[in-house]
């Protein structure tokens, strides 16, 4: 049986600023939104998982029956729904009961696709819904022993991380959703493959996202492939045989099902002339390596170890980013001429650029991008960071520092 540990976005789900409001947490399946409802559990709450067909199908032949159920209940009470985009029509029901009795029910309710939740959900106004996302396990999640460096989470005092530390090789094999954490490295493979099978294909077909299976289960294994590149949606339909505005809409599916999302260029008023494509990448490491059919072993890393290590430090400084809000930010800066650098993180105090390297010892070679990026933008940044596998935090020119990946 596998345990269940706390979320950082438990915080904000209780907390002070979401009180009296409906809350609204999304996120991709397997990310620990179900294990998290539990967590939340009060005596006496009312549990609806729309996720078990006999339940959902209760609900879709009657209607009114979450009103008739609520209208039953004559004490403040706890709702937990999951899965709402089962039966999107229960956020009208839940909309009309919130503002009858707005102190009486706590609302908390999950969904893993946005796409059908658009129309309807568009009637719960902003004064009425606090949303959330939950994303796969970050480090701060996993100990407490790190001394972060470009985006701390703030923690509680009572915080007790659980999920056990992985070496890094196991993080960009195996990504970071909590139930594959828990595995053991034999069941992880099949577990990453089922999910990819079963959701990533047949879930996404009986949400009638996609009508035709067989185009879309190819662009995930290019679309996995192609993660972290500059978009060329051109070239990737001459290779696929996909039309683009096909390729486009497979996109969104992904984006609205949050398993993937845009990675969009560094931007500012100044007059050099900047790469304005996105790039994509995939929500984790594990789901991605397994579309692309990348063999889960470690002999993968001699060849793809820098790939890989790009593609789980954006993930995870993007998660944390979306964590803290829309005050935090990340890019990447690239120019007509090649200089590039991987990310451009922007706080409420500063904007940071970022190298990523899979390198022990750097150079100041490694550094070279992030002064090109220093001396652009000199009102903007004034310090940059590498990324890397170092021991202990090295000083590599007057303005860039290199830290290790455990101390993001």
């Amino acid at each position: 049986m596998k345990k269940i540990f706390p979320r950082w976005i438990e915080k904000k789900l209780t907390g002070r600023e979401s009180k009296g409001k409906i809350k609204l947490l999304f996120g991709a399946r397997q990310t620990g939104k179900s294990t998290l409802l539990k967590q939340l559990f009060k005596p006496g709450a009312l549990v609806i998982n729309l996720q078990d067909r006999s339940e959902r199908q209760r609900f879709e032949r009657q209607p009114d029956e979450l009103v008739r159920m609520l209208m039953a209940i004559h004490k403040p009470t706890m709702v937990l729904i999951d899965e709402i985009q089962k039966v999107p029509t229960l956020l009208d029901d839940i909309q009309m009961i919130y503002d009858k009795t707005p102190d009486k029910f706590e609302f908390i309710i999950t969904g893993s696709s946005a796409r059908r939740l658009r129309g309807v959900s568009a009637n719960l106004l902003p004064g009425r819904v606090h949303r959330y996302h939950i994303f796969p396990v970050v480090l701060d999640e996993r100990n407490l022993d790190r001394n972060p460096t470009l985006i701390p989470l703030p923690l509680n005092r009572n915080w007790k991380p659980g999920f056990l530390p992985w070496t890094i090789e196991e993080i960009l094999l195996y990504g970071n959703l909590p139930g594959v954490i828990q595995e053991t490295r034999n069941s992880r493979k099949a577990t990453l493959e089922a999910y990819c099978e079963i959701y990533l294909e047949e879930e996404i077909r009986r949400e009638a996202l996609v009508r035709q299976i067989g185009p879309f289960a190819h662009f995930l294994e290019l679309a996995a492939l192609e993660s972290g590149n500059i978009m060329n949606l051109t070239g990737l339909s001459q290779q696929s045989g996909i039309a683009v505005a096909t390729l486009r809409t497979f996109y969104q599916v992904l984006i609205d099902t949050f398993v993937g999302y845009w990675l969009m260029p560094f931007s500012t008023r100044s007059r050099r002339r900047l790469l304005t494509t996105p790039k994509f990448y995939f929500f984790d490491t594990g789901v991605r390596n397994t579309l692309a059919r990348i063999p889960l072993s470690e002999d993968v890393l001699r060849l793809q170890a820098g790939t890989l290590f790009e593609q789980w430090v954006t993930t995870e400084l993007w998660h944390r980013c979306n964590y803290l809000g829309r005050e935090y930010r990340l890019s990447f800066w690239r120019t007509v001429s090649g200089s590039e650098v991987d990310l451009i993180l922007e706080t409420p105090d500063e904007v940071i650029p970022i190298e990523i390297k899979w390198t022990t010892s750097p150079q100041i070679s490694d550094a070279r991008s992030l002064e090109t990026f220093l001396d652009a933008y000199p009102k903007l940044a004034h310090r940059g960071f590498i990324v890397c596998r170092v021991p202990h935090t090295l000083q590599i020119t007057k303005r860039v520092l290199a830290i290790s990946y455990t101390d993001l």
